[in-house]
């Protein structure tokens, strides 16, 4: 086994363990001013004004384009699902008439018998 002096490895380790106490002991010294805090609340408040100010020209953007917004988009996908819904509601409704009244409940319109039958194979040909 070789010393932990002359080993790189260790050596290396060791730097870099003391390099990340110098640098946390200088960001909690850092963070805990109260010019960080407002320099944070600056740049916070920064990028919320930048953020609405590009949904704000994406949304004219779209506009001139004859495009539907995020928030039309959202709106239609609402009035649909809610579409759906009654929808859903109508067909309950109508299954439960359907089964009320003895009807046959296959889905589809019962066809009226059939009077007219083909010609036998008797050797009559037309």
């Amino acid at each position: 086994m070789t010393d932990k002096i002359n080993d790189p490895v260790a050596m290396w380790q060791k730097m870099v363990g003391e390099m990340e106490k110098g640098f946390n002991s200088f960001a909690n010294q850092a963070m805990s001013s109260p010019e960080f805090s407002q320099a944070m609340n600056r740049a916070g408040g920064v990028a919320a004004g930048a953020q609405k100010q590009f949904g704000d020209l994406m949304e004219k953007y779209l506009l001139s384009m004859n495009l539907p917004s995020r928030e039309q988009m959202t709106g239609i996908a609402e009035r649909l699902q809610s579409i759906e819904g009654q929808l859903g509601e109508i067909k309950s409704m109508l299954s439960q008439m359907s089964a009320g009244s003895g009807a046959p409940q296959s889905g589809t319109i019962p066809r009226p018998p059939r009077t007219k039958r083909p010609p036998s194979d008797s050797g009559e040909q037309r």
